[in-house]
């Protein structure tokens, strides 16, 4: 920022738990301290969650220099190499063609790790509210409803529906109340997802300002922003950001002298997935029990207390004030033909750079894991990336040039979701990814639809059974019938593609299966039922390190000694591998991969084997 210096400290929630909070104190402390011309501010995160805490120094110059994983040693090297030395800490310091940040494009990400997301002033300094001016006194609504069709926005919910249209039927609908509402869905529930929760502590005003230019433009006076409760910030900074507009006339009545008035009210979820769901949500905001109904009608005819109500979710508010400013014909010059823009992902699982990351629409999956994400954690081999959350897939490695845009994605069984993003490599069992997002889905169906609550319990029933050795043939027929009757018999989107991680484990590794029920082995090792744990002889020292963390005193032995591991008190944790300092535990899996270099306890007791010196 220039004339001004400033040093700015991400103070997300992954920042703060990565220590953010105490490297903000040290920092404020330093500098006043040293009487530096320097003013230490908190932003949101700039998305690199896998360098955090992150600190920007923003010289007067104009120059910027970001720091990564910065502890309080590192704040005392800033202080006095950069902040009073006047030269940057090689150690720590983030390079400017970082290939995190290279191939991203900033849309709805622009302001976060920018701006000090308390600061209506620095929104406003950064264009914020300059669309909702503009709206508000120079355009319809039908204006503003052509802009974002000619955008091609597409809802960044799940669904993709065009943004556009769905303001045209909410504004068209006619109400028997009197009233519309608007509503945003920041029910982040998908594991591995934090897209939402990083927008709204990063910037809420533009989601807010969104949500304004939506009202107005459907003709809506009142709204909800739906937020879980498990997002503590992101609601603070909410009742903050509500609090700062209304005394600079941005909330109320006759916002900025116009006729238009508007009043917003924040919601806080219970965090029942469902509520993800549209009409859910709007059952939960009504003092409800939070589950779907049947549709139509459609919340744009009859949602909110039976009023028409337009949804959408963070992120395609987000990105509503950039369509404005830019003008919508200029966002579709973005991304691809049928999906346009950006897409804002979480980017998590076995990958070396992890975060929050915003591409353009057509960017490849190899082009994220690899030239952004880093690759693969320990250089292992990428197997699969989970799209999409417990309603999305797996898309394999061999399909890992499939473009990031709604068709391409849909077409691999996946779906483009809100935009979890959970990356796999060969140590991932994908029954037990299966199994897994099941587990989820199961616990969370809020029982209405019989094939949805009793459909999904046969299914992870059946996903046990192979993982713990005890699958049959019949079982993949069985699995393949009750997802095709939990697909079209369930009331709402949820439970319509609850079996999607089922069916496309099945569609790509077929063989996983097979091998878990013909051959009761698990190739990943990661199947407790079907590994075994063996101390390999020629190995073990007889340092005793396995003996002492193991839980159960399975693994067992005198000093110097060949230990051993008494299979029918194993509980596979694990902790012993973990332990082992020589590699003399090996992990098995299948009758046929019992090591012959392995000692048993019987052997132990007899005495026949003596330990390596």
């Amino acid at each position: 920022m220039s004339g001004h210096a400033e040093v700015a400290v991400g103070m997300s929630s992954c920042g703060i738990a990565a220590g953010a909070r105490v490297v903000y104190e040290k920092l404020t402390k330093d500098v006043e301290a040293r009487g530096l011309p320097y003013s230490v501010v908190a932003t949101g995160c700039i998305g690199a969650c896998h360098a955090e805490p992150l600190v920007e120094v923003r010289q007067a110059d104009g120059r910027s220099f970001l720091y990564g994983n910065v502890d309080e040693a590192g704040v005392e090297s800033i202080v006095s190499g950069h902040l009073q030395g006047g030269t940057p800490v090689a150690g720590l310091l983030i390079p400017a063609d970082y290939p995190y940040l290279a191939k991203q494009k900033r849309i709805v990400l622009a302001n976060c790790g920018v701006i000090d997301p308390e600061s209506i002033d620095q929104y406003i300094a950064h264009d914020g509210y300059a669309a909702l001016r503009k709206v508000l006194t120079g355009m319809t609504p039908e204006a503003v409803i052509e802009q974002m069709k000619l955008s091609g926005l597409r809802g960044r919910g799940g669904a993709g529906f065009p943004t556009g249209t769905k303001w045209t039927f909410t504004r068209n609908a006619k109400s028997l109340t009197g009233k519309k509402y608007v509503i945003c869905n920041g029910d982040e529930g998908d594991p591995g997802a934090f897209m939402d929760r990083s927008v709204l502590e990063g910037d809420p005003h533009a989601v807010l300002e969104g949500m304004l230019i939506c009202a107005f433009a459907v003709g809506s006076d009142e709204g909800y922003a739906y937020v879980r409760a498990e997002y503590p910030l992101a609601i603070k900074r909410l009742e903050i950001a509500l609090r700062q507009m209304e005394e600079r006339n941005l909330l109320g009545d006759r916002i900025l002298g116009t006729p238009f008035s508007f009043a917003l009210h924040i919601k806080e979820g219970a965090g029942a997935f469902v509520c993800g769901e549209e009409t859910a949500l709007m059952a939960s905001i009504e003092g409800k029990r939070g589950m779907p109904r049947l549709r139509p009608p459609f919340p744009a005819a009859r949602g909110l207390w039976d009023s028409p109500s337009n949804i959408n979710n963070v992120e395609t508010y987000a990105n509503v004030p950039a369509i404005i400013r830019m003008g919508g014909a200029e966002y579709a010059r973005i991304g691809t033909e049928k999906s346009k823009g950006t897409k804002v992902f979480a980017l998590a699982g076995k990958i070396k750079r992890g975060g929050m990351i915003e591409v353009p629409m057509g960017i490849s999956l190899r082009e994220v894991i690899f030239d952004i994400g880093g690759g693969i954690l320990g250089d292992r081999k990428f197997k699969a990336v989970q799209m999409g959350g417990p309603s999305g897939g797996c898309v394999p490695e061999e399909l890992a040039d499939v473009l990031v845009d709604y068709d391409s994605l849909t077409a691999t069984g996946a779906i483009m979701g809100s935009g979890g993003m959970v990356v796999m490599d060969e140590s991932t069992c994908m029954v037990d990814v299966a199994r897994y997002f099941l587990t989820f889905t199961q616990s969370e169906s809020c029982g209405k639809c019989t094939f949805c609550r009793i459909g999904t319990k046969r299914m992870l029933e059946i996903l046990i059974r192979v993982t713990e050795g005890k699958g049959e043939e019949k079982d993949i027929a069985e699995l393949e019938e009750l997802a095709a009757k939990v697909r079209v018999s369930s009331l709402c989107g949820l439970g319509q593609t609850a079996p999607n991680p089922v069916l496309t484990t099945l569609r790509y590794f077929r063989s996983e299966y097979d091998d878990h029920i013909r051959n009761k082995r698990c190739a990943a090792k990661k199947c407790k039922a079907l590994i075994r744990f063996n101390v390999i002889v020629e190995s073990c020292t007889g340092c005793m390190l396995c003996a002492k963390v193991c839980p159960t005193k399975a693994a067992r032995g005198e000093r110097k000694k060949p230990h051993s591991i008494d299979q029918d008190t194993c509980i596979q944790c694990g902790l012993c591998h973990e332990a082992c300092r020589f590699d003399a535990i090996e992990i098995t899996s299948g009758r046929e991969e019992m090591s012959r270099n392995t000692v048993t306890a019987p052997e132990m007791s007899r005495g026949t084997v003596t330990a390596k010196d």
